[in-house]
């Protein structure tokens, strides 16, 4: 089974909030992505991932809509890096190198990202707000 990485760890990957990484997932459906039930955490992959951190890049340089940028970004992450429109527009980016700078950022975010908590918070028995 690949390994898969917390909305928390993606966030600090992509060097954007959480918030923003779960908007993206919960009005869009991305390759790479495991969503569960209400109640069960998102899960990505390093696809899932690599498409996110592409969104986050077509829209931020190219300015254009997160929908056209999802499109585009699962387009070039299984077309090693290559798309061409309809009316012979031709993109490309160096994927491999994208690919790398990811990775090295997720190494990082992996160490740092915080573990989701699991089960019923403990029991406040001293009464105080600590």
């Amino acid at each position: 089974m690949p390994r898969a990485y917390t909305v928390a760890t993606a966030a600090l990957a992509l060097d954007v909030s959480t918030k923003w990484v779960d908007n993206v997932l919960s009005h869009n459906t991305i390759t790479g992505v495991a969503q569960a039930r209400q109640g069960v955490s998102r899960r990505l992959n390093i696809e899932g991932l690599l498409s996110l951190y592409l969104v986050l890049l077509l829209t931020n340089e190219l300015g254009i809509t997160l929908t056209v940028a999802i499109r585009l970004a699962e387009e070039l992450a299984t077309q090693e890096g290559r798309s061409v429109t309809p009316a012979g527009v031709n993109i490309h980016l160096d994927l491999e190198s994208h690919r790398n700078r990811l990775l090295s950022r997720l190494e990082h975010a992996v160490e740092v990202a915080p573990l989701p908590r699991r089960g019923r918070p403990p029991k406040n028995t001293t009464g105080r707000l600590d």
